[in-house]
């Protein structure tokens, strides 16, 4: 009788396996571009960022091999656990980790860094997964709804002590996987969007003028609807509501914000900005993405790559070396395997029949889009710089493993996705 090979890939999706791999080495060529003087130097030089960066390539590896070849009810059994010890984890790091840019989220080993917060990050989305997968869709009260949220908070909050506000902010990914469970609506996410966005124009215009035109809004719709007077008073409470929210941002710029995250913010909207001052590492990073025209300068024939101008070039800012060596047809192909890669995930979510498999793959989904979105709209222009890597592209060993643990676990949990857990 033939004995059936064990095959961990077996069943494992070849598209987003595919994709992976791709960025990881498209992420390792760009690494050795941003940091390497001397093209004659070896890929494999440990004690430089690039060879570094194969270590945390092959760490990787090892834990995406070991993830598919454990049981999947692991994850689901010890999802409160995993994120109770990172919650530890992260406590632990305030008192006797590392400052590092006015930023206390590392533990120092030799020559390695470890950040926590980025392992906790998918600590979050396994507990999540296992709280609301065991709450019924037809019994979500204002208790089961309140809980996500503070899943949520606790580490979110936890970072902000670290003074790392950019990663704290990754934790509002989750609110498109509580969109799909239910737990928050669709009008709550359209009032976080037009937030933002008059929060950017009141700082562009004149508070009074945004105040009328929302007034006129609520006017015009109000007499729209007149006959429907319940909607019409949610209409008023909403302009009111929206008009006192446009009133208090220029209170919260200036008294509310810390120094660098003003400067940040004004960097986007000011022309007025000192381009070897707080404008230095924006400016240099759209000279560098501009300069590579469609087809790029060439791959290690950056100039602004190779003379360093661009501050943070291998980790935060690398989507700029990828412009200016790879052009617009480089980022455009960059761009399309990332919308693939997180679409393909989403599409994987909606075929689980496990509540857990499918609130995991969400949170995936959403934690890439966030830092996808937000590293490239920041090396652009369109969003504040907040220092959050580019999955699987950027320098860095805490974020090469943290989000090849998230999507692994994913990818296990949709080998068997026929299975209800």
């Amino acid at each position: 009788m033939r004995t059936q090979k064990f095959n961990i890939f077996k069943n494992v999706d070849k598209p987003i396996l595919f994709i992976y791999l791709a960025l990881v080495f498209i992420g390792l060529a760009n690494i050795y571009a941003s940091e390497v003087d001397d093209i004659s130097k070896s890929i494999f030089d440990f004690s430089q960022s690039y060879g570094k960066q194969i270590l945390f390539i092959a760490a990787a590896f090892l834990t995406a091999a070991v993830i598919l070849a454990i049981d999947k009810k692991v994850f689901a059994s010890f999802g409160y656990v995993i994120y109770g010890f990172f919650l530890i984890v992260l406590i632990a790091v305030l008192i006797f980790g590392a400052e590092v840019k006015a930023t206390k989220a590392w533990f120092h080993i030799g020559s390695f860094a470890i950040q926590p917060s980025e392992f906790a990050k998918f600590a979050t989305a396994l507990a999540l997964a296992k709280y609301m997968s065991t709450v019924k869709s037809k019994t979500i009260g204002f208790k089961n709804k309140i809980t996500p949220f503070i899943i949520i908070a606790i580490p979110a909050f936890l970072v902000m002590l670290q003074n790392d506000t950019g990663t704290a902010l990754v934790f509002s990914a989750f609110a498109i996987a509580l969109y799909r469970e239910g737990y928050i609506s669709g009008i709550f996410l359209a009032f976080a969007a037009i937030a933002m966005i008059l929060f950017v124009l009141t700082l562009l215009v004149n508070e009074f003028y945004i105040i009328g035109g929302i007034a006129a809004i609520t006017l015009i719709i109000s007499l729209i609807i007149r006959k429907r007077k319940p909607e019409v008073l949610q209409i008023i409470g909403l302009g009111i509501v929206l008009a006192f929210y446009v009133y208090s941002v220029d209170y919260v710029f200036e008294n509310v914000l810390q120094h660098h995250q003003k400067e940040r913010i004004t960097v986007l909207v000011s022309d007025e900005v000192d381009m070897k001052g707080p404008g230095y590492n924006l400016n240099q990073s759209k000279i560098a993405i501009g300069s590579g025209g469609i087809f790029g300068q060439g791959y290690l024939k950056g100039t602004q790559t190779k003379f360093n101008f661009v501050p943070e070039q291998s980790t935060d800012f690398i989507f700029s070396t990828i412009g200016e060596e790879w052009g617009f047809m480089g980022c455009v192909i960059l761009i399309l395997l990332f919308i693939i890669f997180i679409t393909r995930i989403v599409l994987l979510a909606e075929k689980q029949r496990s509540a857990f498999s499918r609130i995991l793959g969400y949170s995936v989904a959403s934690l890439i889009f966030f830092h996808f979105a937000v590293n490239i709209g920041m090396t652009i222009g369109l969003v504040p710089v907040i220092g959050i890597p580019l999955p699987f592209i950027s320098y860095g060993g805490s974020s090469m493993v943290a989000f090849t643990i998230m999507l692994f676990m994913f990818l296990k949990l949709d080998t068997n996705r026929l299975e209800r857990f």
